[in-house]
């Protein structure tokens, strides 16, 4: 009796251990699609919260919500993400040991590359990538990543 309920402890100690390390390995992604203008007005307030961060890296006046979405990834896993606008993100998950998510991201839109690149999420911290104009005068899309 003793020996079996030191192996059922065992079973369920290895059985949360192993769902506690494929749960620290899954990361949520969310990202959100803005245009960035210089003409004064007022930010979305959905961007309130990013509002210093891109002022520091976009430096434009104003900011507008264009869309948004999210995917989970784990290493090696690619995701996919639509915008809005005919804007996707293509996203796969590299392994960054404890410092965030590295991700490849490709940028299209409408099924055009605008961009490719390379990036490690920190949680909590938000990434910012400038991108093309938007046909409107003077703004251009961007996108904030964030890692979860």
């Amino acid at each position: 009796m003793k020996l079996t309920r030191i192996i059922l402890f065992l079973g369920l100690f290895i059985g949360a251990a192993t769902v506690h390390a494929t749960a620290a390995d899954t990361h949520r992604v969310q990202a959100i699609l803005i245009a960035a203008s210089n003409e004064t007005g007022r930010t979305d307030s959905r961007l309130s919260r990013y509002e210093p961060t891109l002022k520091r890296i976009l430096r434009f006046e104003s900011y507008r919500f264009r869309g948004q979405g999210a995917t989970s990834l784990t290493s090696d896993q690619s995701g996919h993400i639509s915008l809005g606008d005919g804007q996707s993100l293509e996203l796969t998950a590299e392994d960054s040991g404890n410092r965030g998510v590295r991700i490849r991201v490709i940028w299209e839109k409408n099924g055009r590359t605008l961009m490719k690149t390379g990036l490690t999420l920190r949680p909590g911290v938000p990434a910012v990538l400038g991108g093309p104009g938007t046909g409107n005068r003077g703004e251009v899309y961007a996108v904030i990543l964030t890692a979860q």
